[in-house]
């Protein structure tokens, strides 16, 4: 089982793809897993709580399924990581989807997710091998952000089997995030490749979704 996939979590994005976000509540959510709602309450405190355990599952999964490797292009090791992580959200799709799009009317918590990224961003940094030290470090995680963005509005809209379409969003994301992280000087040998960009060098990012 995917380490997203609990029973719990799983309810939760099956109820948010039916209810939208206006309509998830914890009793919902527990009636949908087949629990006590005082089961869920032990481990959980509102559906935010839920969004931060779901944010924590992905990032696990893809540190956990990360093959160290010290050959390949820092480049290919972060597309290889952002897209697994897209696979991770895969199971959830329904429910992912419908927040995204709920986002526009919940500005609120829009931007009570939005600082929440840049720590998940900086663990993929982490699994793709990539310094996340000092404050390049923070501009690498913080550049990233609008990177992962850019790759899932295109998801959003991907129906493919291959996920093409993402994966060339991604492709163009990354290079867009490199030219930045050279012109303005925030690129060594190593990282350039990294999509590493200065904050605020790249457009601003849109729809913030920090659970995934």
């Amino acid at each position: 089982m995917s380490a997203t996939n609990t029973a719990e979590l799983s309810a939760f994005w099956r109820v948010l793809a039916e209810k939208g976000w206006h309509g998830v509540t914890m009793r919902a959510v527990a009636s949908e897993a087949g629990m006590a709602l005082s089961d869920l309450r032990r481990h959980y405190v509102s559906p935010f709580d839920l969004l931060l355990a779901h944010g924590r599952a992905v990032d696990a999964e893809v540190i956990g399924g990360t093959i160290p490797d010290d050959t390949s292009p820092a480049r290919d090791r972060l597309f290889d990581v952002l897209m697994r992580r897209i696979d991770a959200l895969q199971p959830d799709r329904a429910g992912v989807v419908r927040l995204m799009r709920d986002l526009p009317t919940s500005p609120l918590l829009a931007l009570w997710l939005l600082p929440r990224l840049t720590p998940s961003m900086a663990w993929m940094l982490e699994a793709a091998g990539i310094d996340t030290a000092g404050p390049g470090g923070l501009l690498r995680a913080k550049g990233l952000v609008t990177v992962w963005l850019a790759a899932l509005r295109a998801w959003e809209k991907d129906e493919s089997q291959d996920l093409s379409a993402t994966m060339a969003a991604l492709d163009r994301a990354l290079d867009r995030a490199e030219r930045m992280a050279k012109m303005f000087g925030f690129a060594d040998r190593d990282s350039a490749a990294a999509a590493a960009s200065p904050a605020g060098a790249l457009p601003p990012p849109e729809a913030p979704t920090a659970a995934v």
